[in-house]
């Protein structure tokens, strides 16, 4: 199945998700890439463990994987699964202090967290296993501006703070015939350690020309005025006007806030939508090894009709050494996540399930957990 057919969203059903056959905790078990949630085509017993599982880390997720456990919870009712969405950084933190049984992250571990991760996990590899694709939309709320189109070095320039009224003469170029306000802008960033900022502003280096100063990080050092997670900068940009920020698409479309066009320079600006984001995500390159699937995007991209600016959040979990029980509910509900039904169940909350090859390497890193 192709990239683009995987990537349909909005009221557009999803074909062929399989039909649920989960009647109740202990039933046969069938292949893990179908409905049922912790079974693979060679596991036996019952697909759903009693308990409670505790995770965090990721905002953007929150909406995706609110869904997935309300959905999960449906086939296990038995299993509390309690996530806490207070950003990459701390889920990161929470995991590698053994507070928390699996992270969510919307960047892979560096080299020093997969080494306290690697001693949390008794000794044994932490692995990136990435769930949800997460388009991230430069989101504005501006005076009598409906459609706005910028590209990276002008993107790189207004959050750098160079740029500092919306009718810049690099804004105008870019947006022929929309009446721009001579007001000043007013930039929202992310206040905590966030793999949002970090995946964005991987974008404004990668595309920004040189505009951009900083190192890509999860700490933001742009200019504007911080807010708090996901929902923070998407309230900050709805309560104010001339502003904006960046935010997964998921919020900018709640809040019903514009959403910037991109120019990524192959001539057309690209909206976002599943395809354009299917179209970013086609060029992303392995980045980890064995069973650890961290991705490497390509941020500046010129594919026509790519939107470039995507994450991929990642549920960061040991490949061994947790207590029996819990790796049981670890490897049920990360199977239901990822299986067809988990998936699609996405479709509708903008986020887009990865296409199939993906599916099909995760899952195998989930069942080979331990």
């Amino acid at each position: 199945m192709s990239v683009n057919r995987l990537f349909r969203v909005g009221s557009v059903a999803v074909a062929s998700v399989g039909v649920l056959a989960l009647s109740a905790c202990g039933s046969d078990p069938t292949p893990s890439g179908s409905s049922s949630p912790g079974a693979s085509s060679s596991s036996t017993g019952a697909d759903c463990p009693k308990g409670t599982l505790n995770a965090e880390g990721s905002s953007a997720q929150k909406n995706a994987i609110d869904e997935v456990i309300s959905k999960y919870n449906e086939k296990c009712a038995d299993v509390t699964v309690n996530y806490n969405p207070t950003g990459s950084g701390a889920g990161i933190k929470q995991f590698n202090a053994n507070q928390v049984d699996f992270a969510g992250s919307d960047s892979a571990l560096k080299p020093d967290e997969m080494t306290a991760a690697t001693k949390r996990c008794a000794g044994n590899p932490a692995v990136d296993l990435p769930m949800v694709i997460g388009p991230i939309a430069i989101a504005y709320n501006v005076d009598g501006v409906s459609k706005l189109t910028l590209d990276g070095p002008t993107a790189a320039k207004i959050f750098q703070g160079a740029i500092k009224t919306w009718n810049d003469p690099a804004i105008a170029k870019l947006n022929a015939g929309v009446t721009l306000p001579s007001a000043p802008i007013s930039v929202f960033f992310r206040s905590d350690d966030s793999g949002t900022t970090e995946n964005f502003t991987k974008y404004l280096k990668a595309s920004g020309g040189g505009a951009w100063k900083g190192e890509p990080a999860k700490k933001w050092t742009g200019t504007g005025s911080g807010k708090e997670k996901s929902a923070g900068v998407a309230e900050g940009v709805k309560s104010t006007k001339n502003s904006i920020s960046y935010v997964e698409w998921s919020y900018a479309v709640d809040n019903k806030l514009g959403i910037a066009l991109i120019d990524n320079g192959s001539g057309t600006p690209v909206e976002l939508s599943a395809d354009s984001a299917g179209k970013a995500l086609a060029a992303a390159k392995p980045a980890g090894t064995g069973s650890d699937l961290a991705m490497k995007l390509d941020y500046a991209t010129k594919a026509p009709g790519a939107y470039p600016i995507i994450l991929v959040t990642y549920e960061i979990a040991c490949t061994k050494g947790l207590p029996a029980e819990k790796t049981a509910l670890v490897k049920s509900f990360l199977s239901y996540f990822i299986s067809k039904d988990g998936q699609s169940s996405l479709t509708s909350l903008n986020y887009a399930p990865l296409p199939a090859e993906i599916q099909t390497k995760v899952d195998a890193a989930i069942q080979a957990i331990s």
